[in-house]
């Protein structure tokens, strides 16, 4: 914990404006500092509030040895957890469940403060968390209960195979779901008996405090979940205590997560990069497809890892289809405020600032058209960028092979759904993809030929990432194993497996039959084999 907040500062993000309502009250922020695993003498890291660019608040970084006491104290409090009947954990995942929606309206403040979203895009967080929570205490124990499985000889051989807890799940979040991208990894490693040790990114830890909050106020012992702060060292340090790691984050950072826990031969979940197409087929209804399209691509101010960044368009509709959605862009609101006035927020720093307008610049020297915007919205504040839409954008630029994660799209003309399908597999990435079509059948044959983890159909992104019952995650370099369903907890498990002889007591064990002479024994074992084949038993 830490040992004092006399180093935090709260400072008012734009003290200028008479209306402003962009506070953190030293009242609020000292509780949430206190539950932090660290210690002062480490320094602390001032984050910067995107609306502005002004200091938000300093806090206390954790060190290396933070971590390492921060995972004992959760090995400690993981056994007692562990033990508690699986209603009893759901119970908490319950009243966590209320507490997310009856406290939204802080945790969304302090979302839009650290992240510098819209307050849709920030509420998108909240509904996810809460879905998330309520099903895995309703489905949890459909997940987990032990199974019976065929037995080696029927009636013989009794087999089941029994879930046990990995222990304590370290999490290494990012910076642009600071709610969802903790709380909702949070909530199955704790459902299977976890405890969780949690590294939320420099710029947002706030949101992750306030999740450790609301999970005590709901019941959660102390030390199940813990928080450490810091660096890429700080990250390692974690993957090297624990006995799982969920990373969310870019390629290249997953590829050395991957590798430290390939070495401890620990499990790893790595949801990475992405370069998400969507295809409008010719069939599609270009005005619907717009509007969905629009906001598929600019939501979260496009720094969603399943966001859409290319457009393939059918030929046949490509100019039909841009004169509805081009205005559309042009069209979305985009500022700062605590509210729902605007439909696009800014970007969260500086870096991603440099790099939207370093695609963007490459892009339109190779020739690309822009058909909206591409404009750093400087009048705004220091990190916004009008939503952008790039026509005729060379296979070489930056913008059309790497992830940009901002407003950014750029279009594409097809002339057959096959064509369609090799622009979209021709990238290393296979996270997330979008088919838009009046004809489902149509639409669900093209998406099982698309290499990606999740696929929509007539929606961008949000039809997958809410189906919490399924697995999701990426193909290729976006990513290594799944979050959501039963796929998502079952990863935080270590499965076992029971088999019981039965018979020892008459004579009829396998230990018997071993005696037998070996010709005996050969005939009885095919025969038996053979039966199993003609009765078709597993």
């Amino acid at each position: 914990m830490a040992d004092s907040t006399d180093d935090v500062t709260i400072d008012l993000l734009d003290p200028d404006r008479p209306d402003s309502t962009y506070a953190l009250e030293p009242e609020v922020v000292a509780p949430l500092l206190a539950r932090l695993a660290t210690s002062q003498a480490v320094g602390s890291h001032r984050t910067v509030a995107p609306f502005t660019g002004a200091p938000l608040v300093a806090v206390p970084l954790s060190s290396e040895d933070d971590v390492q006491a921060a995972v004992t104290r959760a090995r400690d409090a993981q056994e007692g957890w562990a033990a508690r009947p699986l209603a009893a954990r759901a119970d908490v995942l319950l009243r966590f469940h209320d507490i997310v929606l009856a406290r939204q309206s802080e945790v969304l403040d302090l979302v839009q403060l650290e992240n510098g979203k819209a307050r849709a895009s920030a509420f998108e967080e909240v509904m996810d968390v809460a879905q998330t929570a309520r099903h895995y205490a309703v489905r949890g124990e459909r997940y987990l209960r032990e199974r019976r499985v065929p037995g080696m000889l029927p009636l013989l051989t009794s087999t089941r195979v029994v879930r046990h807890p990995v222990g304590v799940v370290g999490v290494i979040a990012p910076w642009n779901y600071p709610l969802t991208l903790t709380a909702s990894d949070l909530v199955p490693s704790l459902l299977a008996g976890n405890a969780v040790v949690v590294k939320p990114d420099l710029q947002t830890p706030l949101t992750m405090l306030w999740v450790a909050e609301a999970l005590e106020e709901a019941g959660l012992p102390a030390g199940v979940v813990e928080v450490v702060y810091g660096g890429p060292e700080i990250g390692r340090t974690l993957t090297g205590s624990v006995d799982h790691v969920l990373f969310t984050g870019s390629t290249s950072v997953g590829r050395q997560v991957a590798a430290q826990a390939g070495e401890r031969l620990i499990g790893a979940t790595l949801e990475l990069g992405g370069k998400n197409p969507l295809y409008v087929a010719a069939d599609a209804d270009v005005r619907s497809a717009a509007v969905g399209v629009a906001r598929a691509c600019f939501a979260n101010t496009g720094q969603l890892c399943m966001s859409i960044e290319r457009l393939v368009l059918h030929e046949d509709v490509a100019d039909a289809f841009l004169d509805e959605f081009v205005p559309l862009v042009r069209e979305l609101t985009i500022g700062a405020g605590l509210d729902y006035r605007h439909q696009v927020g800014t970007l969260t720093s500086a870096a991603q600032l440099a790099r939207v307008q370093a695609h963007v610049d490459d892009a339109i020297a190779r020739g690309a058209v822009v058909l909206a915007g591409g404009v750093h919205r400087a009048d705004l504040g220091p990190f916004f960028y009008a939503p952008t839409v790039l026509d005729g954008v060379p296979d070489d630029a930056l913008c059309a092979r790497e992830e940009t994660f901002g407003p950014v799209v750029s279009v594409r003309r097809v002339a057959s759904d096959d064509e369609a399908v090799d622009v979209m597999n021709d990238t290393e990435f296979g996270l997330n993809a979008s088919v838009w079509s009046t004809d489902l059948v149509r639409a669900r044959g093209i998406a099982r030929r698309v290499r990606a983890g999740t696929v929509n159909v007539n929606d961008g992104y949000t039809a997958a990432w809410g189906s919490v019952g399924a697995p999701l995650g990426g193909f290729k370099a976006s990513g290594l194993g799944r979050r959501h369903g039963r796929e998502g907890i079952e990863a935080v498990t270590e499965v076992q497996t029971v088999a019981v002889q039965r018979g020892v007591d008459r004579g009829v064990s396998l230990d018997v039959l071993y005696e037998r002479p070996g010709e005996q024994w050969t005939a009885l074992m095919t025969r038996t084999f053979q039966l199993m084949r003609r009765l078709r038993l597993p």
